[in-house]
């Protein structure tokens, strides 16, 4: 067991992160050890550090958006080399055994997935500790392949931010030609943007905020809705064949659900919340559709990441050292990022 690795976290809910040290396991027969050198900061993170969903446990060691190089591995990983650029998501572990994970959808494992952080760990008495650290070990079956072409620190936030935009628009077979919406513009709406883009859609930012407009076209809208303009929605009401709802709270969805097309579908991958009630006849007239989409799986993670390597698609990111994460908390909350923070984790090292 490796001990007095150093990390970042949280002592409690209500306590700024700070230094701490924890434990790695030796590395067993089908581990990968991983130095990280990048970590992403998610605005679930921050919940998860705050106990918003009141199941956080302490101490809180965040971060699943693990980028770094390849330093051991055990003596059943073939898959993987020592220097090898790789990365690791929001899981570690999962049964393996139930029809989800046969599925490759282990993000919704029936005995629950084991998450990178805040999960009971199956080698340690512990729970699992996330990325503000200075290295990982993970199972063969979770660490992922970061294409060599695309900058390895804005790669960090595709193993989430990434992966929930894409996975929707996977699913729902977005294609060349169609109508997509995206609302707001965030961490995870500014990569809805460039995957629809990628894929050949025709793509609208809708947003609140007309400022946002020049920053939606450049990363790869071809117009901007102004949801607040109440001509220009009635204007493109039953034109959209799929839209990607980022919104992270609660909000009014009928005028959204009027923006469909029959048979349409609008997915949510933001608001882990209650919603405003809404009309029903806004679905069933038009036989619309409201859906919910998590992260991916595995396979289909590693698929969103070749497909990166592909278009050169990374997130737009602001990087900081580890000692700033507090200041950064803050400002995420103020929504005052474009679009995702990025920890260098030499910082840490130092």
């Amino acid at each position: 067991m490796k001990e007095n690795v150093k990390a970042y976290g949280a002592k409690d809910s209500k306590a700024e992160l700070e230094p701490m040290t924890i434990k790695r396991r030796d590395i067993q027969k089908d581990d990968v050890e991983i130095d990280i050198t990048y970590c992403g900061v998610c605005h679930s993170d921050i919940h998860t550090v705050h106990n918003d969903w009141g199941n956080s446990v302490y101490p809180m060691i965040p971060g699943h958006e693990i980028i770094g190089r390849v330093v051991l591995v055990g003596d059943g990983v073939s898959d993987f080399t020592e220097g090898q650029l790789v990365g690791v998501g929001c899981m570690v572990d999962s049964c393996q055994t139930c029809s989800a994970c046969k599925d490759d959808m282990e993000q919704f494992c029936e005995n629950g997935a084991t998450m990178t952080y805040g999960s009971k760990d199956k080698h340690m008495d512990d729970h699992t500790h996330g990325g503000y650290t200075t290295s990982i070990v993970v199972d063969k079956e979770f660490v992922l392949r970061i294409p060599e072409n695309i900058d390895e620190k804005a790669a960090a936030p595709l193993l989430c931010a990434g992966i929930t935009t894409y996975s929707p628009l996977k699913n729902w077979n977005v294609k060349k030609g169609d109508n997509v919406g995206v609302i707001g513009l965030g961490g995870l709406g500014h990569m809805g943007v460039k995957f629809a883009n990628a894929m050949e859609a025709h793509v609208v930012m809708i947003t609140t905020s007309p400022d946002k407009a020049d920053d939606a076209e450049r990363l790869g809208a071809h117009e901007v809705l102004i949801s607040k303009d109440k001509e220009a929605m009635k204007k493109h009401q039953g034109s959209f064949d799929f839209i990607l709802n980022t919104i992270p709270v609660g909000h009014k969805m009928d005028p959204y659900i009027a923006l469909l097309k029959r048979d349409a579908t609008m997915v949510l991958v933001g608001s882990v919340e209650p919603l405003d009630p809404f009309n029903g006849a806004g679905l069933i007239m038009g036989r619309k559709r409201v859906a919910g989409s998590l992260i991916g799986g595995i396979k289909e993670t590693q698929e969103m990441l070749d497909f990166c390597g592909e278009h050169n698609i990374v997130s737009d990111v602001e990087m900081i050292d580890m000692m700033d994460i507090n200041k950064a908390y803050e400002r995420v909350m103020d929504n005052d990022v474009k679009y995702r923070f990025v920890i260098d984790m030499a910082s840490l090292k130092k």
